[in-house]
């Protein structure tokens, strides 16, 4: 039996059991990582987040060589224990969890580098919780459909990569994103090599208010289910809102998800547009958990 203690954070309802390992000496199997996150036989969780340092990880020493303040890793599992490039919602916990126990701050207009598996994120301190830049996004070539889970008609879905994979759908309105079930995973055509999140979006009764695009989402997680929140989902769903809308769309966007609202804004950087995310981020509760 192993006895491992955690700290339980969460963004927008997306939640995280966060496991301090500095010296990256804890091995968690999948298994393992899937017990802890269960609903009702672990702590539960839409995943967990191993708190190490970059110095530790092979994926990380890279990193910490292009940017040495990148000295945090934020090792990432889906509920199911798969690995995972990174999470929106997840690196502001993060960056949350480091602040508040002092192994990193945030000074007024600096930034806080997070090492992830899709690269370092730099994340910033805001008057409701944290921004993070996610970087360089991308849209993926090819057409794919997403299938009716009614046994409907399949509607399109619009690739967008955001350092992590999604595929993301527009709805006629509200009423049709509030009557999907999502019980199911969302079946992709043709099935991405990796699987992607998938975002069902529907535009606001004003898509745009004050030069802010207003839209709602839904999504189904790869290896987790529907959650209330996905950080890098909001800004993939935001992102093909824009490109559906075309030139006249905005680059500041406010989207409902299930669990609050987040900010999306784009901007442009030296190495080409880049796309940030804003929203809440907090540490719930602590304990500890014994591995059967």
């Amino acid at each position: 039996m192993t006895t491992i203690a955690f700290t339980k954070g969460q963004g927008t309802g997306n939640d995280f059991v966060l496991v301090e390992d500095a010296d990256g000496t804890l091995e968690l199997t999948q298994e393992q990582i899937a017990q802890i996150c269960h609903r009702h036989f672990g702590v539960g969780a839409d995943g967990l987040i191993r708190v190490v340092r970059s110095e530790h990880l092979p994926e990380g020493r890279p990193l910490l060589a292009e940017e040495p303040r990148a000295e945090w890793f934020m090792d990432y599992r889906n509920a199911d224990g798969s690995v995972a490039e990174m999470c929106g919602n997840g690196v502001r916990v993060f960056s949350r969890y480091l602040t508040s126990r002092g192994l990193a701050e945030i000074m007024p207009g600096s930034t806080l580098p997070v090492a992830t598996r899709a690269g370092i994120k730099d994340v910033q301190a805001s008057a409701g919780g944290f921004q993070v830049d996610l970087g360089r996004w991308a849209l993926v070539p090819g057409d794919v459909t997403v299938d009716d889970e009614l046994g409907g008609a399949s509607r399109p879905g619009l690739g967008i990569d955001v350092g992590n994979p999604h595929v993301v759908v527009l709805l006629p309105d509200r009423a049709a994103q509030q009557r999907m079930q999502l019980i199911e995973p969302p079946v992709l055509r043709p099935a991405p090599p990796a699987g992607a999140n998938v975002e069902f979006v529907a535009l606001g009764e004003q898509p745009i208010v004050d030069g802010v695009g207003q839209i709602s989402m839904r999504v189904f997680e790869r290896g987790v289910g529907e959650t209330l929140s996905c950080g890098t989902g909001t800004a993939a769903a935001a992102l093909a809102t824009r490109h559906w809308m075309g030139e006249s769309a905005p680059n500041l966007w406010r989207v409902q998800v299930p669990g609050g609202a987040l900010t999306v804004r784009m901007f442009a950087a030296e190495d080409g547009e880049h796309v940030a995310l804003g929203g809440p981020a907090e540490l719930v509760f602590e304990g500890s958990f014994t591995l059967a």
